[in-house]
């Protein structure tokens, strides 16, 4: 498999380099910033390019980037981000966009550095990617799922919340949906106030509050 580095430390460059090599992958090349990725890639064409997040020429999210830049002009080339980091931003953007069903799409893989404990599972997760397949890290999934909760109040909902704001929506009383799940009056006020609670609507009049919390569903 054919693989280029792109890596700002020059120690963890040349040890990326040797571990592959060893391990018999062909390594085209091994650069320091993005701007240089973006140029190899275009000349090498390789099968999988293994990224930083972090890196020069803004040593802010350069390598990421980069990485998607690379996933929308070059679609089948794979794609490991290899960070301390979880980007959340735009680590959601490459991921969310991975496809791949059809056969054209290059895998995609997101491990963080300091969780890496056998050269072996990094082995794998790197082949595997190169493949077409998926490597992520638990904690990034963790992280990514934790921000999807906080951009979307209403994922943070039970089911049975969801289910009290959907009658709240067609402007039934507490009473009312009380009788149409058949449970009590008080039941239904609590999950009334988690609901506010959730959707971090502060004490205020109820009716109010109410129906901000009908449009935060309603534009779900």
């Amino acid at each position: 498999m054919r693989i280029l580095i792109a890596e700002d430390s020059v120690l963890l460059r040349a040890g990326l380099t040797r571990l592959l090599l060893d391990a018999g992958e062909d390594v085209v090349a091994a650069v320091a910033d993005a701007d240089e990725l973006l140029s190899t890639v275009e000349r090498h064409h390789p099968d999988l390019v293994v990224t930083d997040v972090r890196m020069p020429p803004t040593n802010s999210d350069d390598g990421l980037r980069a990485a998607l830049q690379i996933r929308e002009r070059w679609p089948a080339i794979g794609i490991l981000v290899l960070s301390q980091y979880v980007e959340e931003r735009y680590a959601t953007e490459l991921l969310a966009g991975q496809g791949g069903h059809n056969g054209d799409t290059g895998g995609l893989g997101y491990l963080l550095k300091d969780r890496i404990a056998d050269v072996g599972e990094f082995l794998a997760a790197v082949r595997r990617v190169g493949e077409g397949g998926t490597a992520l890290d638990p904690e990034v999934v963790a992280q990514l799922l934790a921000r999807s909760r906080r951009r979307d109040p209403i994922a943070a909902l039970s089911p049975r919340e969801r289910e009290v704001l959907g009658h709240m929506a067609e402007g039934l009383s507490n009473a009312a949906i009380a009788e149409s799940l058949v449970v009590n009056e008080g039941t239904v006020e609590k999950h009334v106030s988690n609901i506010f609670t959730k959707l971090d609507l502060p004490p205020a009049d109820r009716t109010h509050r109410r129906v901000l919390a009908v449009l935060q569903w309603l534009g779900s």
